[in-house]
């Protein structure tokens, strides 16, 4: 939208286009004094208030420039603060990631020395009881082979003895049949001690 100094300006060129030369001359013409003094006379009090809208225009564009600028200085800061903020939020986060790796990586180390710690300690303890038992186990068995050869001697002497006493009762029994009568007494009596020596010897040896 033109301003009103625009269009005097306007109608003051278009007057002096139609006002007619002066005669022989192409420079000069002739002018209506009246009408270019009241053209001139509103452009004269036209154009301080033109002038001051046009500061006040060129004020506001100056303010509404620093404002803007002002702003856009705002928005940089504070896009600049936020970067560094994101920055340092990254390496924060970064340094907590390795610190929480370190923990878990310690954490993991001391649990695999404790697991293998007790695993050589069982394996110990393990070596140890088969051991220990193993020993216990051969001590029972020697008891046992002891007591089984001693037994085996005891049962041979036993049986030996067994067989001693069957030949003297059987020895006795003959003798309880004598042919000759006369002699039975006698011979009844030896035979009866001979079986009471045979017992006194049986019983010694089962003892």
């Amino acid at each position: 939208m033109s301003s009103r100094i625009e269009q005097l300006i306007d109608e003051i060129e278009e007057y002096i286009d139609g006002c007619k030369y002066q005669a022989l001359s192409n420079s000069k013409i002739i002018v209506n004094k009246e009408e270019i003094d009241e053209l001139l006379r509103e452009l004269r009090m036209k154009t301080p208030d033109e002038i001051k809208r046009y500061q006040k225009i060129i004020s506001n564009k100056e303010a509404i420039l620093n404002d803007a600028r002002a702003k856009a200085e705002a928005l940089i800061n504070d896009a600049t603060v936020h970067t560094h903020e994101l920055i340092n939020e990254h390496e924060i986060m970064q340094q907590a990631y390795a610190q929480a790796n370190e923990v878990v990586r310690m954490a993991t180390q001391q649990a695999q020395e404790i697991l293998d710690n007790a695993t050589m300690e069982a394996n110990d303890m393990r070596m140890a009881a088969m051991q220990y038992t193993d020993e216990i186990l051969a001590s029972v068995d020697n008891i046992i082979t002891q007591a089984m050869q001693s037994t085996k001697e005891h049962y041979e002497s036993f049986v030996g003895a067994l067989n001693h006493y069957s030949d003297v009762v059987n020895a006795n029994r003959v003798e309880l049949n004598p042919p000759d009568p006369d002699s039975y007494v006698g011979e009844d009596l030896g035979a009866t001690a001979e079986i009471g020596n045979v017992g006194d010897s049986l019983n010694a040896d089962m003892m």
